[in-house]
Order: C-alpha cells, then structure tokens, then sequence
C-alpha cells in the first residue's frame, strides 16, 4: 500500500494505491488552504481504502516544479507521515506523473505531451515527452515565443497541458498544437512511478529531501529550444 500526496497546484488530492492500482483517492481544488486540507484528507482517504497508516509500505508525494507554498506543505506534511511512523519516502516528478496521467486518460499513442506550469508573464516550467514516457525536454523553464517547440511541432502533434497551457495556446498557432489548460496534477497520477520506486526500493533521503522547486534565481530561461 503506497499513500500519495499532490499539492503542487491548487488541487489538493491524495491518493491510496496497491500493487499499482487505485483503491480510493481525495481531491479538492482550493488555493491557499492546502494546509489545512491536507490531514483531514489523508485520514479520510485511509479510511476510504480500509488501512491505517502502520500499514503503509511507503508514502509518495509529488515532487515539483510547482507552486512553492503547495510543494513545502505536500512535502512537509510526507515527511512528517515517514518519520513518525518508520515509512520510507518516494518522490515522484510532477510533470512527467501528469503527462503519463494524461495519456492513460485520453489512451493515447502517438504524438508528444508538454505538461506546463504557469510561471510570470510568459515563462513556464515544462517537460516534453512521448507516450510511452520517454523524454525529449527534461524539465526546464521557458520563455514563451512563436517559435517555441518548433522543430518538435514539425514532426509531432503536441499536447500542452496543464495551467501553462492557457497562455502558451496565445503564443503559438501552430495546428499540431492542442491545448488542455484545465488537466491539472492529481495524486491518482502518482500510483505507476511510486509502485516502480517502492519495489526499487528507490527512497528519499528524509534528513536532505527537498522539492524541486525550480526557482528562476537557480536557472538560467531559455528561448525558444530546437528540440533536436
């Protein structure tokens, strides 16, 4: 049993999984009160699923990019869970659970899926990547141009998802573009990389963890990559 933990927008959800399916999840979409959600949610979805926290083999939490209040209060509140009750810890890369979320819900097979996060004004952190997982971008930040995505848009159709998508669907026109601003992370997108971690026995570190926030001052914004 694998409980996991989104807070990385404003969606809060929690999610309890078992051998890599779903057994009961919690979501609800409020900004700024993740920090006063996440608890009643946990002991809720626990209840849902039939197990107590003792049961627990790991606790899997997103693990950005993402707003920085939201993946402080997801990953704090993980912790806390670990240490009290001896439960190794998984993170789980937020973009990459959203876009296998995303080609799980559509089942989708071809083309490429940019999962986004609105940064400032035209900036964005992304990734990019095919159905089956593999990555084109790793995750960087970005500013918005016409150009963007280019070269992949080119060869591929492209799904831009996420709150990133809005602004991204007013810079580029391109057909091949398709845009679903409203696909948010979910913690039901966390079960396949968190049960691919527990039998890996791949944990986090729980003295040392931190998200991956991403922050403009540890990166330099790129323009417009040639995806080659």
């Amino acid at each position: 049993m694998i409980l996991c933990i989104e807070t990385s927008s404003s969606v809060c959800s929690v999610a309890v999984f078992s051998e890599g399916n779903l057994i009961a999840t919690e979501e609800a979409a409020s900004i700024n009160s993740h920090s006063t959600m996440i608890i009643p949610m946990v002991e809720a979805v626990l209840q849902k699923a039939g197990v107590s926290i003792a049961e627990l083999q790991a606790i899997a939490v997103s693990a950005g990019p993402g707003s920085y209040t939201g993946l402080r209060i997801g990953v704090s509140t993980a912790k806390g869970f670990c240490d009290a009750h001896d439960i190794p810890l998984i993170a789980v890369p937020t973009l990459e659970a959203m876009a296998q979320g995303f080609v799980q819900t559509h089942q989708l097979t071809e083309g490429l899926v940019c999962p986004m996060f609105d940064a400032r004004r035209m900036e964005v952190y992304y990734w990019l990547g095919d159905t089956k997982g593999t990555t084109r971008d790793n995750v960087q930040p970005l500013i918005l141009e016409e150009t963007s995505f280019e070269t992949s848009l080119s060869d591929h159709k492209i799904y831009f998802i996420g709150n990133g998508a809005k602004k991204t669907a007013l810079v580029l026109k391109n057909p091949k573009a398709s845009f679903d601003p409203d696909f948010q992370p979910s913690a039901k997108w966390l079960g396949v990389f968190a049960t691919a971690k527990l039998l890996a026995k791949d944990f986090e570190d729980l003295a040392y963890f931190e998200p991956f926030y991403l922050k403009d001052s540890e990166s330099h914004l790129k323009k417009a990559p040639n995806h080659e």
